[in-house]
């Protein structure tokens, strides 16, 4: 049913509440765990300043730190998984990724933001839900 899960990562304990969800679901159906983390450096660019090099390495190890942590307890399960980091607009790459690979599930965690902020910044998770082409599992 759910050959390939993917679960997108952020650091944070929302991601790994998905990614534990992820792998009891994928203990129950065989199946092989996708995690990628994106790392949005657009998030310097709305200020017209090129972001420090320093502070996009700092993303970018951060992310791969993330990735490693996750694989190893996926890996910890006896659950196959790969798992990379990559660059740009979080949904947009994630819904990229859905559309390229044999993904047959996302399992995403919900940062919980207030309708204000979900208006004003987008939420990742709901425009996920709302464009991919497989079913979506929020997690809070």
């Amino acid at each position: 049913m759910f050959e390939n899960i993917l679960v997108p990562i952020d650091g944070s304990s929302h991601s790994y509440k998905a990614l534990e969800l992820a792998i009891d679901l994928a203990k129950r159906y065989g199946s092989v765990i996708y995690v990628i983390e994106v790392v949005d450096e657009t998030i310097f660019y709305g200020s017209g300043v090129l972001p420090p090099l320093e502070a996009v390495k700092s993303l970018e190890k951060k992310a791969k730190e993330d990735v490693s942590k996750a694989l190893k307890e996926v890996e910890k399960s006896g659950i196959r998984a790969t798992g990379e980091t990559l660059e740009g607009d979080p949904a947009t790459v994630i819904l990229d990724y859905v559309s390229k690979n044999p993904i047959s599930l996302v399992v995403i965690g919900s940062r919980g933001l207030s309708k204000l902020k979900r208006v004003l910044l987008g939420s990742v998770s709901s425009r996920v839900v709302q464009e991919a082409k497989v079913p979506v599992l929020i997690v809070k």
